[in-house]
């Protein structure tokens, strides 16, 4: 096996497709990246038995082979080389990159051992990577870290023809996010609960793509795969009952502020300083501004108040929120107006976004932040 590959591309590939190489494994043999080289180029893949990843890349081939490599280590190497041209042989039982005046020999694995890596399923639509890498950023944010609750660690993909729309939530707040994709049937409709991490890092480095395809196999074989740009990643669904959120969401609201989003998030932070550890934010709502609090509560705790524009319509209401799952909310928001519809202090609160004061909100993305109640 030999072949030359341009270093930049070659440690770019390893470094994407590395991320799914288990830290610690019950299966040694998962730690290898496996290099098949033939007429074709470079196809460079891991799997930690979860989620698998392959990389296409042009390189030239002298002689056809294939090998598995420590993985980390050879991550490690081609990042750390001169941005030259990478000669990779293998020889005996060892394979050895030279690129410039490094010189690198490493063992090589059993690549008999290494198991298959599961196929990319059948092509269900596409989608731009950037509007794909967007939306999933927006719902991801919702997710759950704690795995013991795995129906909460994913993102709830429901697919009707050319809409599809994401939701994620961990108990205290609920993203929803629609847009619409190129399906390969218009009649498609299917549902999958996906794992946030796999969706928030495939769709961040296939951002650049043009356009991405979407593959979602939701029979016995539970699978999802994303292709685009040279790249394919698959994953296995959460095997889990997501929420039923969109009865979660209020139907009506007898309070609705409008915000600006930048002003909101930076009055935020500042009074956010003087919180006590899981101490709320308060916002106080009335025509003409929002009075944002903090602390307080004796003479001891430090306190901070700001207040800011604000447009109402309905009734004057005072609300107190997680200041971080709030921030989280209002960084997602692309548009430079929040509206917050509220109902009542303890009911919760959906936040989405609008062009302009007074401009009808945009509802293709929601956020939903449960109140904190006060003392």
């Amino acid at each position: 096996m030999k072949f030359q590959v341009d270093r930049d591309v070659m440690a770019e590939a390893v470094a994407w497709a590395s991320r799914t190489l288990p830290t610690k494994s019950t299966q040694p043999i998962l730690t290898g990246m496996h290099l098949v080289a033939d007429k074709s180029g470079l196809v460079l893949s891991g799997s930690d038995a979860d989620v698998s990843a392959r990389a296409n890349l042009t390189a030239e081939v002298i002689e056809a082979g294939t090998v598995l490599i420590p993985g980390r280590l050879l991550a490690d190497i081609t990042r750390s080389l001169p941005s030259a041209i990478i000669d990779f042989a293998l020889v005996g039982n060892r394979a050895q990159i030279t690129c410039g005046r490094s010189t690198f020999t490493i063992p090589i694995m059993p690549v008999a051992e290494y198991p298959p890596l599961p196929a990319m399923p059948s092509i269900s639509g596409n989608i731009s990577g950037t509007d794909f890498a967007s939306a999933i950023s927006q719902v991801a944010i919702a997710a759950s870290r704690d795995e013991t609750l795995p129906a909460f660690t994913g993102v709830k993909i429901d697919v009707d023809g050319s809409t599809i729309t994401m939701a994620a939530t961990d108990r205290y707040r609920l993203a929803v996010r629609e847009l619409n994709w190129s399906p390969i049937s218009t009649s498609l409709s299917t549902h999958a609960l996906i794992p946030a991490k796999f969706l928030a890092e495939s769709s961040k480095s296939l951002a650049h793509s043009e356009s991405i395809s979407l593959a979602f196999a939701t029979g016995n074989e539970g699978l999802v795969g994303i292709e685009g740009s040279g790249r394919q990643t698959t994953s296995r669904m959460l095997a889990a009952d997501f929420p039923k959120y969109r009865t979660l969401l209020p139907a009506e609201s007898n309070t609705v502020a409008q915000l600006s989003t930048s002003a909101l998030a930076e009055s935020v932070k500042r009074v956010s300083l003087v919180l006590e550890r899981e101490a709320p934010i308060r916002i106080t709502f009335t025509n003409g501004e929002a009075t944002i609090t903090g602390g307080g509560g004796s003479g001891e705790l430090a306190e901070a108040k700001e207040s800011i524009e604000c447009t109402l319509t309905g009734d004057e209401l005072t609300i107190a929120f997680n200041y971080q799952f709030l921030l989280d909310g209002l960084n997602a928001i692309d548009s430079s107006i929040s509206v917050i519809s509220m109902t009542t202090p303890i009911r919760p609160a959906v936040i989405s976004g609008a062009s302009d004061f007074g401009a009808q909100s945009d509802d293709s993305f929601k956020y939903l932040l449960m109140p904190i109640r006060q003392q």
